[in-house]
């Protein structure tokens, strides 16, 4: 039984993490921290028998037996909130973006290794169905070698916060640390590197504020280039519909994902295309992404059980931001390609 405990309990902790927690049995929340009495308030609604604390330094000062501290505030406090944790010798499940800076992405990463404890992102959209079904197909050699990717992703907004705290702290930089790419783009990108086999190596990039009552972003788009191919990411919280659409384009044919709808086409012994269908459900529209948080927490509990401390999974996160942060510069430099000169696997 691991006994964990989740500081911030706004929508992604209560609707999501909390819920799939709550119907494991190798799993007990037992701590909670929110600044805002009222989400705490919440929380004891939920969880009667746990205890509560207004800050995080209060929940680890006050717990001598968490196993992992799932952090779900905004992105400005992760970084603090996992050294702290690790120095206490708890593990750490971080929502993404992981940091808001590649900086304090690699000290977590290097923090990882120097405390021997586990830091995983919360990178769901791996779990999602019709995405592991995207996974299995490359491995099945239908399509050939992957050479090219798109993800678009339509918003019609922000995602709202809890009611009682800050709705719109996505669209706050100081919160945030940026738009629509330190919110979403992580996703997008993970997803490139699975689908690619690789890392990229340079991107160029596009940012627009089309609600200028704000200051992020609430456009991206952006080019990656890989040692095999490319990907075009499309991110956007002003569109008119809500929806994901991927493709996989390959030497032998292509898939592409609507959502939880699926064409695959595939080229046949006698050189004419086949084309199948089908329909993968997959929860899009489920925000709280609930139905996938039992594959990723299987993951990080084999992080743990093997003491993969940086793992490939935490390598990829900082991979992400370092995608992010070179996204800005990008933009801020006449959308010219930039070099990504990390290299996250020395990590």
């Amino acid at each position: 039984m691991l006994k964990g405990g989740i500081v911030g309990f706004g929508f992604i902790a209560s609707s999501g993490h909390f819920p799939a927690y709550a119907a494991r049995k190798d799993v007990e929340i037992v701590a909670f921290a929110d600044v805002c009495p009222a989400r705490l308030d919440a929380a004891r609604a939920l969880a009667p028998k746990a205890r509560f604390y207004a800050t995080h330094e209060e929940m680890l000062a006050g717990e001598n037996a968490l196993d992992f501290v799932d952090i779900a505030t905004p992105p400005a406090f992760h970084r603090d909130i996992a050294l702290a944790a690790l120095r206490r010798g708890a593990h750490v499940l971080c929502e993404k973006p992981l940091t808001t800076t590649i900086a304090e992405a690699v000290e977590l990463a290097l923090a990882a290794r120097k405390y021997r404890r586990v830091v995983f992102p919360a990178h769901n959209y791996k779990h999602a169905p019709v995405v592991k079904f995207a996974g299995e197909t490359i491995r099945s050699g239908r399509i050939g070698n992957v050479r090219a990717v798109t993800l678009n992703t339509f918003r019609t907004t922000h995602a709202k916060g809890v009611k009682e705290w800050r709705t719109d702290w996505r669209r706050d930089r100081k919160t945030s640390g940026g738009g629509i790419a330190m919110d979403h783009g992580s996703h997008s990108f993970y997803l490139t590197f699975a689908w690619m086999g690789s890392l990229p190596t340079h991107v160029a990039a596009k940012t627009l504020t089309v609600d200028r009552q704000f200051d992020t972003e609430d456009n991206l788009n952006c080019v990656l280039t890989f040692p095999n191919g490319y990907a075009h990411c499309f991110l956007t919280w002003t569109a008119g519909v809500r929806k994901v659409i991927y493709s996989l384009q390959g030497t032998d044919g292509a898939l592409v994902i609507d959502d939880d709808d699926w064409e695959l086409t595939a080229s046949t012994s006698k050189g004419k295309p086949q084309v199948e269908r089908g329909i993968i459900e997959s929860h899009w529209m489920d925000a709280s992404h609930k139905q996938w948080f039992d594959s990723l927490f299987e993951k990080f509990k084999a992080s743990i059980a093997a003491g993969d401390h940086a793992s490939a999974e935490l390598r990829e996160a900082v991979a992400c931001i370092q995608i992010i942060e070179t996204c800005y510069r990008s933009n801020a430099e006449g959308c010219r390609e930039l070099p990504l000169s990390l290299d996250v696997r020395e990590l």
